[in-house]
């Protein structure tokens, strides 16, 4: 890695630093640049802006992470092991604050449109990995066809990223939404596992449920 190179890099992991030590609201070059430890001049050289320099830091910081997970959610086989999956995702991301990192990325993206939009392609990585994994685990399941996949794997993605605030307040009602989309995972291996008449009973009166 060049000295430029190995510059960015210190810039990029200084701002993810100081948004876990600090919250959104103490982020600034000259907070980056001390946690860096660089020159506070260097995070306009190099970026422009704290601005572009947070939103490069959202996406370089996620892609790192996913790539990072990858292997393991390629190893996924069930709904049931793809939550567990995420449980265990979540816990060792919260205990090192990466899950508040993003937390307050969120946070900072509502009044911000061109954080939103970083921030948003950051979480758009996450949940496409995780639709990958959906799409493959139910591709045999009679329930693939009356759930929006693509939805579903945002309504995970969000989940999890919501319970660091969740957790804060209410850590028992954290564990209770995990319990509750663990039954999910649950009532859908069961689904899978019933006969083709039962299947298509199933398919016909959700159906018809979801019509009304």
């Amino acid at each position: 890695m060049d000295a430029v190179s190995e510059t960015r890099q210190k810039l990029i992991d200084g701002a993810v630093e100081t948004i876990r030590t600090h919250g959104i609201s103490g982020v600034s070059a000259r907070t980056i640049a001390t946690t860096a430890g660089v020159n506070q001049a260097l995070v306009f050289y190099h970026f422009g802006s704290v601005h572009d320099l947070l939103s490069e830091a959202c996406m370089v910081h996620t892609q790192a992470t996913v790539t990072a997970y990858q292997p393991r959610l390629d190893k996924v086989t069930t709904l049931q092991e793809l939550l567990a999956t995420g449980r265990e995702l979540h816990a060792g991301q919260a205990e090192i604050g990466n899950v508040k990192v993003l937390a307050q990325l969120l946070a900072g993206s509502q009044n911000d449109p061109e954080l939103a939009k970083a921030t948003g392609a950051a979480l758009a990585l996450w949940t496409t990995a995780v639709e990958q994994v959906l799409v493959r685990v139910m591709a045999g399941s009679p329930v693939k066809d009356l759930l929006d996949i693509g939805g579903l794997a945002r309504a995970v993605s969000a989940g999890f990223v919501g319970l660091e605030l969740f957790e804060g307040v209410d850590p028992q009602g954290a564990r209770q939404a995990l319990d509750t989309l663990d039954q999910l995972a649950v009532l859908v291996e069961v689904v899978d596992d019933l006969g083709p008449v039962a299947r298509r009973a199933f398919r016909a009166k959700v159906k018809r449920v979801a019509d009304r």
